[in-house]
């Protein structure tokens, strides 16, 4: 079976968990972080059953990434279901419709086939190693904007951020480099999908600093088979393990790296007309 062949069981897949979380009532707000925990629980567990029941018969060898510490390094062997059953999962609980579907497999370390399924918005990217990438069936291509001052970009921060020694921090100080030189910067939910959005042109950008492997590898297929650019914020091929990330499209990607690294453009946005 190739990995094309695989994303039809994968979309059918994400599909049935969407209807089943359109369907699950919220549970009651939490008041304290464990009722939080003990909520996303309770909505995960059914659409967990159907994803490991569906994509284990695809691949019954394969490893399950849930199952690893979030900052443990993922085999660099071997195959491994990266899944997100509710990518966003604060969203969902608080009633927001920023969240999706997230499933990817993985081989020897990198992203082979993935497909993000956003129920809200009844809309599906898809990618397979090789095969392009595409929103419901149709071929999706980054932005190609020239102009940093016309950019929109994302930006969003690993859970649990704190456990992270100086993300936040780096966080901080690339939103108040960024802020002066685009249109605007905003986080839109599910770091998958703002990926997947930059890789479609919806977004012209993300990052994100700190290590976040299994949120960020399905919607790096994405991107790199809809040929944006994805490195590290040192322009370095992005690999799982990394402690930065970005993506762009070609024509707005030095540029960034360049605003990130604090030698950004010297005239900030907005332009102010020269005196008379």
């Amino acid at each position: 079976m190739t990995y094309q062949d695989l994303l039809t069981t994968m979309t059918d897949t994400a599909h049935e968990v969407g209807e089943l979380l359109l369907a699950t009532p919220r549970p009651a707000p939490a008041v304290t972080f464990d009722e939080l925990a003990a909520s996303f629980t309770e909505v995960e567990a059914p659409g967990d059953a159907v994803v490991r029941q569906r994509l284990g018969a695809l691949r019954p060898g394969a490893a399950w990434a849930e199952e690893l510490d979030s900052l443990a390094t993922l085999p660099s062997d071997g195959e491994v279901w990266v899944v997100d059953i509710v990518d966003g999962a604060v969203q969902f609980l608080q009633g927001l419709p920023q969240f999706c579907v997230s499933l990817a497999l993985v081989r020897d370390g990198e992203p082979v086939a993935a497909v993000l399924h956003a129920p809200v918005l009844r809309e599906t990217y898809t990618a397979a190693r090789g095969q392009g990438a595409a929103r419901n069936g149709l071929p999706v291509a980054p932005s190609v904007k020239t102009d940093l001052a016309a950019a929109v970009l994302a930006t969003s921060q690993p859970p649990f951020v704190a456990r992270q020694p100086g993300a936040a921090e780096q966080a901080g100080r690339s939103l108040a480099a960024v802020l002066p030189h685009v249109a605007a910067v905003r986080n839109l939910g599910p770091t998958s999908w703002q990926i997947a959005d930059a890789a479609a042109g919806r977004l012209d950008g993300f990052w994100e600093f700190g290590r976040d492997d299994t949120n960020l590898l399905p919607g790096v297929l994405v991107a790199r088979e809809a040929g944006a650019v994805v490195t590290d914020v040192d322009g370095k091929t992005w690999r799982a393990g990394c402690e930065s990330f970005l993506v762009a499209g070609e024509t707005l990607h030095e540029s960034l790296l360049s605003v990130l690294a604090g030698r950004g453009p010297a005239e900030p946005f907005p332009r102010t007309p020269a005196a008379a």
